[in-house]
């Protein structure tokens, strides 16, 4: 069995009010080619779908689209659980209509293992799928077992519990697979997270996943990367655009598992090609340094965050001008260069005959040192390094 694992595409998100949705298509074009090519068998989605619980009508368009295009018409199953960002019913919504696709939809914590048959290659996969499990929908979900005493439990033990229920139903002739959207302690997030964790209450070990899982499909930490505390296969695939510039040199990906019953999972990362890349300019010459980058092509297409060194303030004309001239400055900030640190840089950069004829002008009214002078000054400042040198 061939899965791919993939999760954060948060379907809607700018970057300081640009869209992506343009970008977001392109990942799913992307992602629908890959699975074409690389022979998958079902993809499992691991949560936020969307960035926020009410998304604008184009990115529910192109979510409904997308899930479509990778079922190709029910013969490759999908199974898409709620992230943190999105509505767990407004997303479980068209589950009904979505089954009759092969497609899956779990907006809500749920301990029923989801036992699903994969076509292609004739294995059947029993997911322990676990939605983003808030501290109030796991109440709702264990008051209504009536145990109170888990009620009562820490965060991930409640959600250890959880797992282990479903870590029952797995059997030795089925692929089983856990995936839930949490922040397992010890990932390495990125400030394009919104946090889901508060002092350490929404963090769990990765003790909490179910021992008997061949593989656990992570969700909510924007950066691919593996769980090493887990005593199985555990990842994060990571969003597939770079939602800020923490993320910079970021490569993004979709994960791919093979796996058979009762065999251990070969786990590899497939990189993508999609969307803008973001990169930090830090332009320590002034303005000259920036358009000379932008006739260059420096990353060329890129989104940009600009830092800017000046004297003074930019005007609104040169702000303008540089935005008309590259629409992807996302940020301009300018660095503001203090006196001193003005006349350090032009002493580092300006030749020493140059500063003297500077400071001559000055001292004699505008008069200009002859040429026989400058060439005394400077014999005289190669002697004085000389009998340095020597002492």
């Amino acid at each position: 069995m061939r899965i791919l694992h993939t999760a954060d595409w948060h379907l809607g998100r700018t970057l300081e009010g640009r869209s992506r949705l343009r970008e977001q298509e392109q990942f799913l074009d992307e992602l629908v080619s890959i699975v074409e090519e690389e022979k998958i068998d079902a993809v499992l989605m691991a949560g936020d779908v969307f960035d926020s619980v009410n998304p604008p009508a184009a990115a529910e368009q192109l979510f409904y689209e997308g899930i479509a295009r990778l079922s190709n018409g029910g013969r490759r199953p999908v199974v898409v659980i709620a992230g943190n960002h999105d509505h767990p019913d407004r997303l479980a919504a068209a589950s009904r209509l979505a089954a009759s696709h092969s497609i899956t939809l779990l907006g809500l914590p749920t301990i029923r293992g989801q036992e699903i048959y994969i076509p292609t290659c004739g294995e059947t996969l029993l997911l322990a799928a676990l939605p983003y499990p808030s501290e109030s929908r796991l109440a709702q979900l264990l008051a209504a077992e009536n145990d109170e005493k888990l009620l009562r439990k820490k965060y991930d033990e409640k959600v250890k519990e959880i797992f282990t229920v479903m870590n029952q139903q797995f059997r030795h002739d089925t692929v089983n697979i856990a995936m839930s959207h949490l922040y397992v302690a010890g990932g390495e997030p990125s400030d394009s997270e919104r946090p889901i964790e508060v002092g350490g209450a929404y963090t769990v070990s990765a003790h909490c996943f179910p021992d008997q899982a061949q593989y656990v499909a992570l969700g909510h930490l924007h950066r691919p990367q593996n769980v090493k505390q887990a005593a199985m296969p555990a990842r994060y695939s990571g969003s597939p655009l770079a939602y800020s510039f923490s993320e910079v040199g970021y490569t993004k990906s979709v994960t791919i598992v093979d796996v058979h019953p009762q065999k251990e999972a070969n786990v590899s990362e497939l990189p993508l090609s999609c969307g803008r890349p973001l990169a930090k300019w830090k332009a320590t010459e002034g303005l000259a340094q920036v358009y000379r980058w932008l006739e260059e092509g420096k990353d060329r297409n890129a989104w940009i965050d600009l830092e800017i060194y000046v004297e003074h303030s930019l005007t609104l004309e040169e702000i303008h001008r540089l935005r008309k001239s590259y629409d992807g400055f996302i940020y301009i900030r300018p660095h503001f260069l203090t006196k001193q640190q003005a006349v350090q840089e032009e002493r580092e950069h300006t030749p020493i005959e140059v500063l003297f004829q500077r400071f001559y002008e000055k001292q004699t009214g505008g008069a200009k040192p002859t040429e026989e002078l400058v060439r005394m000054f400077l014999e005289l400042l190669a002697d004085e390094d000389e009998d340095g040198d020597e002492a």
